[in-house]
């Protein structure tokens, strides 16, 4: 009777939902330039929202500099926009279709702020893992409607339930440990 819910399925989810949060947090370069910072912007382009690395060439010619090369000339005031309003503090210089982005020395109010947005982006995969394990309940309920004795019901439950654990216990860690590495730069 465990065919009644897909835990391979569930855990594949679940790990999708980490791997977010971990390129989430890797875009959180604290000390350096580097072109994963701007890789989650979405800019309002051509009638739609497209990735910033689908419009530029991002490039890092020095350790606090990221240089972005448009390809549109129309699309520049857009990439401009969207990095103004990204949660990155980052201030574009624009030289025609070419935008620079000095990355500023970390002071301790910019590390709190980092701090903070991580936690954000720890909440977002902490929900997403528990809208799978919602899923995973919502099936069990389903197979004890279809014949699923309840003994199996609570050990399909219990089982989940650990698997969110292991799950939210990791998003904890990988927190802990970005913490750790903004505020010690």
């Amino acid at each position: 009777m465990d065919d009644a819910i897909d835990f391979a399925d569930l855990k594949r989810r679940m790990n999708g939902a980490l791997s977010a949060f971990k390129s989430e947090l890797a875009g959180l370069r604290t000390g350096r330039a580097s072109s994963s910072l701007v890789e989650p912007i979405m800019v309002e382009a051509y009638g739609g929202q497209m990735p910033l690395v689908q419009l530029a060439t991002v490039s890092v010619p020095e350790p606090r500099m990221i240089s972005i090369q448009v390809w549109d000339r129309t699309t520049v005031g857009a990439v401009d926009k969207a990095i103004r309003s990204s949660s990155l503090g980052l201030n574009p210089v624009v030289e025609g279709v070419s935008i620079r982005l000095p990355i500023p020395e970390l002071n301790a109010e910019r590390r709190q702020e980092l701090v903070k947005v991580a936690h954000k982006y720890a909440e977002q995969a902490r929900v997403a893992v528990r809208h799978v394990r919602r899923d995973g309940m919502d099936a069990i309920k389903k197979a004890e409607k279809d014949g699923l004795s309840e003994d199996m019901q609570r050990q399909l439950s219990d089982q989940v339930q650990k698997l969110t654990d292991d799950m939210v216990a990791e998003v904890d860690r990988m927190l802990a440990s970005k913490e750790a590495e903004i505020t010690q730069i």
